[in-house]
């Protein structure tokens, strides 16, 4: 059985100017990613897109992007703890959400990955995801019956070249932008928090801020946050890309936009519940060389404060986002099955 899309041009390309800017409000700092490299235009973006949704992929054209990045999930995965992948493989950690990615210079949850146009390379070509070569993705895509017309649309002629399937899906992932919670609402003066809310809020600059710092709230840099290590997965974070000691459990820090659709929380998905995370950090550090000077001392949160921050945490949910019918599967894309 192979899947192949049927795609209706009309509805999905359009004919006309097609630049593409994002749009942030002016409290968020400039984007880290060099849009002079691969200009956002809505054609490329659109075929990153469809690209984003297809199997095609993947070596046994079972895996997409999105069968680890759920569009309800803030492009995270919410089903299992690890990435799944061909074959009914596992992956070794957690796949993370995908939204404001135009403001991070580094991916992976060990860094090892410094630009978004090639970010797609890694779980493409790991054994236990995708598994695929991008040599034969691009062979898959020029003889396919459709994508000739989609990569002539965006580039004046049909063929498909790794770069230019590589900086389409850059595109798609660089378009998804999340600042519509009602915390950004209350930095634009359109709304206000509850007093509950407010409480978090002091708690969270007490506490959080050094690393998820307001507003992308994340640094985008690396920790050790005290988890204990997984017994079975051994993973060390970053150490195991550069072997230096001092990245010994060091992972990237996530943004905690979007909490509430983004669990299982960290790298390995332990926690379930955004209560299981605070009582590790309030009662379960376990001290190391490198733990986080951030978490050197002791906190100390009681129930009513844990339920206070976790009000203010839910201030950075952003429903438009998660349920943009935009960043959706394509409505005209139809399956069959031949």
């Amino acid at each position: 059985m192979k899947t192949s899309i049927i795609i209706s041009l009309l509805s999905l390309w359009y004919i006309g100017t097609s630049t593409f800017s994002l749009s942030y409000p002016e409290y968020i700092p400039t984007p880290s990613y060099d849009f002079s490299t691969n200009p956002l235009d809505s054609l490329t973006i659109q075929l990153g897109r469809v690209l984003f949704y297809d199997a095609i992929l993947s070596q046994d054209n079972t895996i997409s992007c999105a069968s680890c990045h759920s569009p309800y999930n803030a492009f995270a995965h919410t089903d299992h703890e690890l990435s799944h992948g061909i074959h009914d493989s596992i992956g070794t950690r957690n796949a993370p959400p995908l939204f404001n990615l135009a403001w991070q210079s580094s991916f992976m949850w060990d860094g090892s990955i410094h630009h978004l146009d090639v970010q797609a390379l890694a779980p493409i070509s790991h054994p236990g995801e995708m598994g695929e070569s991008i040599q034969n993705i691009v062979r898959k895509i020029n003889t396919s019956s459709y994508y000739p017309s989609l990569f002539n649309q965006c580039f004046g002629d049909s063929i498909a070249t790794g770069e230019r399937i590589l900086k389409a899906l850059a595109q798609f992932q660089l378009s998804l932008v999340s600042f519509g919670s009602k915390y950004d609402a209350v930095q634009q003066e359109k709304d206000s928090f509850t007093l509950q809310e407010k409480k978090g809020e002091q708690l969270f600059m007490t506490f959080c801020n050094s690393c998820h710092r307001a507003p992308l709230f994340s640094s985008y840099g690396f920790a050790n946050n005290g988890l204990s290590v997984d017994t079975t997965l051994h993973d060390y974070g970053k150490w195991l890309i550069t072997h230096d000691p001092n990245d010994s459990l060091l992972f990237k820090i996530p943004s905690l936009r979007n909490l509430s659709y983004t669990y299982p929380y960290m790298h390995d998905g332990r926690f379930q519940k955004l209560r299981e995370v605070l009582h590790h950090y309030t009662n379960q550090i376990i001290p190391h060389p490198t733990l986080s000077p951030a978490l050197q001392q002791p906190i100390s949160l009681d129930a009513r404060q844990k339920t206070d921050l976790i009000a203010f945490l839910r201030t950075l949910n952003d429903n438009s986002f998660i349920f943009d019918k935009e960043n959706k599967f394509p409505q005209k894309i139809l399956l069959s099955k031949d």
